[in-house]
């Protein structure tokens, strides 16, 4: 971290750490008068520091506001708790971490993207607890796994927590990148299984098989640096059972719901005490056909998902959601993108609390270099966009619980982007727009948690700060 960013942060530390001694160390009519005026001060001081951060990328350092004991992420209503305080996320992808830390020679890249991510308050990142047959697999076949790539998966989890970076496992894939369904259906038909689909995966007991036995060995891994097993490890923040779901030869959409049912009961089995969420995209399916007008295309109700019906299985936690405009409506730049993302956010926030009763996580959302007509302004407001929603759920109580950017990179791993990636060091103002919303959750969290004589939801001078319009 350079000289001006380890200032800066520190900056921000000093700011907010006041702020808390100021609250906590008050009566209640001593804050009736001086303290509001300190906050309002406070406030300004916070917004100054990180409007002039806008050539550096780092507001925070290693460190929060105690030593407070490492545990796991509850759920509580439809909001996630951490030692019975708020925890609203603001996170990240990074796909490929396990792959990197077998390899000495990008080892380093592992430490230095939780490092970086870490300097803009960011909490939670996604990424791959799995490589399925293919080059440095984890599983090499089925139940037969590299040890040495174990090892740099039980790096990925101790280095996280060195960074105080919680982590979402996924087990599998819909696609074939790192093997996927694909591969497992593969291994069924070396074992002389009559397969003929890669849809198989979900409904054939002898591939069920192969997935449970994998999720077992992963789930009771012991860590060989920190000597804690997996399903013991606060670390990992939940489980995602696989990334994308989707079964396109059922779109009735009782096939993948008779797979998560079976999955979802399992895990729970095996591990009760971390979360669990399915993976899936957040297409409505047959179940709601009132809903299907918030899809992105029609051909979204078609591919056997189905979000509410999904997520009420017994033993899912939360409900995940992606965000691809560029993807599934068109790969122009346009502010219909912005339409969709407002419309698709707000209706699976609005359905979380009333028909789950549950926290919604966008886990993956972003805008690709690709794209006709983009410009790093856009992917700046695309994803103030999707922040100001976030707080506008939080300043309500509702189910919108965060977000995971797609996706976060260190310098010198360009070879790996797929027009999605965010370097901070090369994006001061989508750095920047990325710490404002961390520093506005963490101070939140911890402002619902104090015994305040506003409480959460009366107003008071930090509100001009956490939910100003403005992002």
């Amino acid at each position: 971290m350079d000289t001006y960013v380890g200032k800066l942060g520190s900056k921000i530390f000093f700011s907010v750490a006041i702020f808390m001694i100021l609250v906590q160390n008050s009566s209640s009519t001593a804050v009736e008068v001086s303290g509001d005026e300190n906050l309002e001060t406070l406030v300004e001081n916070v917004a100054d520091h990180l409007s002039y951060s806008s050539s550096n990328y780092g507001v925070y350092e290693m460190g929060d506001f105690g030593d407070e004991p490492w545990t796991m992420v509850q759920k509580k209503g439809n909001q996630f708790v951490v030692n019975d305080k708020p925890f609203y996320v603001n996170g990240f992808n990074t796909y490929w971490l396990m792959v990197f830390a077998v390899d000495q020679s990008t080892k380093g890249k592992v430490s230095e993207v939780f490092q970086q991510a870490a300097s803009v308050g960011l909490t939670v990142c996604r990424t791959w607890a799995f490589n399925d047959g293919q080059w440095r697999a984890l599983q090499k076949s089925p139940s037969v796994y590299d040890e040495e790539v174990f090892k740099a998966l039980d790096f990925v989890v101790s280095e996280a927590r060195k960074y105080k970076i919680r982590l979402i496992l996924s087990l599998s894939n819909n696609w074939e990148g790192y093997g996927g369904k694909a591969q497992y259906v593969k291994w069924g038909k070396e074992a002389g299984l009559n397969l003929t689909s890669d849809d198989d995966f979900f409904s054939h007991p002898t591939l069920r098989s192969y997935y449970k036995a994998n999720v077992k060995t992963v789930l009771n891994r012991v860590n060989t640096f920190t000597n804690i097993t997996y399903k013991e490890d606060p670390t990992i923040f939940a489980w995602e059972l696989m990334n994308e779901p989707r079964c396109t030869s059922d779109p009735t959409g009782d096939k993948l719901q008779s797979w998560i049912q079976e999955m979802a009961v399992y895990v729970k089995s095996m591990d009760p005490k971390h979360l669990l969420e399915i993976g899936l995209e957040g297409f409505y399916g047959p179940s709601t056909p009132d809903k299907v007008q918030f899809n992105p295309n029609t051909y979204a109700q078609q591919v056997g998902t189905d979000f509410i019906r999904n997520h009420q299985v017994l033993g899912v936690d939360f409900a995940s959601v992606h965000i691809y405009a560029d993807s599934w409506i068109s790969q122009s730049v346009t502010d219909a993108h912005l339409d969709f993302t407002k419309s698709w956010m707000q209706a699976h926030i609005e359905d979380s609390e009333k028909y789950l009763g549950m926290p919604v996580v966008f886990g993956e959302f972003g805008v690709s270099s690709k794209d006709n007509g983009y410009n790093s302004s856009f992917r700046d407001t695309f994803i103030s966009t999707v922040y100001k929603i976030l707080l506008n759920s939080t300043k309500k109580g509702g189910s919108g619980a965060g977000s995971l950017l797609w996706q976060l990179f260190p310098d010198g791993a360009d070879y790996m982007d797929d027009g999605y990636a965010i370097v901070l060091s090369k994006s001061p103002s989508t750095s920047n727009v990325i710490a404002l919303q961390s520093t506005r959750l963490m101070m939140f969290n911890s402002m619902c948690a104090w015994n305040c004589r506003w409480g959460c939801h009366k107003k008071h001078p930090l509100d001009a700060f956490l939910f100003h319009d403005d992002l």
